[in-house]
């Protein structure tokens, strides 16, 4: 799969399905210092755009994505699992109804499952659809470190 096609499927998962308006989301307050705590951009692929999440300690997100911006509520496990993965249910409280770098709006009410995977030597990430590497993009890079 080309890394378009990964992200387009990426924000179509962070959009979440209908099926998944109902999940609740309990949020997840993060100890500042957490690794994931901060500002975090990618750049689309295929396009001159770009993405900056802002994943804040009191367990929400800011995004950013082209003309969109939205809000989010999210559980997060506070250590990765067995296989080096963060899982992280985000579940969208605010959104401004225009288009991200991709097109597409996103809906209050969106719940949206992935798994977050950290670069060991370098402040960045992959956001994947499941604990495997394939099914990921990136990176997210860290701002605001003079890199």
């Amino acid at each position: 799969m080309n890394m378009h096609t990964l992200i387009a499927a990426a924000i179509l998962t962070m959009a979440g399905t209908s099926a998944a308006l109902a999940q609740d989301v309990q949020r997840t307050p993060l100890p500042p210092q957490h690794p994931l705590v901060g500002s975090w951009r990618i750049d689309v692929p295929g396009t001159q755009c770009h993405e900056i999440y802002n994943i804040k300690a009191d367990g929400t997100t800011s995004v950013t994505s082209g003309a969109q911006a939205a809000e989010s509520e999210f559980e997060i496990d506070r250590v990765p699992s067995p296989k080096g993965y963060y899982k992280w249910v985000d579940k969208i409280v605010k959104e401004n109804g225009r288009p991200d770098c991709m097109g597409e709006t996103m809906q209050v009410g969106h719940v949206a499952i992935n798994y977050i995977i950290l670069h060991p030597s370098r402040p960045e990430f992959l956001m994947c659809e499941a604990e495997r590497l394939d099914s990921c993009i990136g990176p997210f890079r860290k701002q605001g470190m003079g890199i």
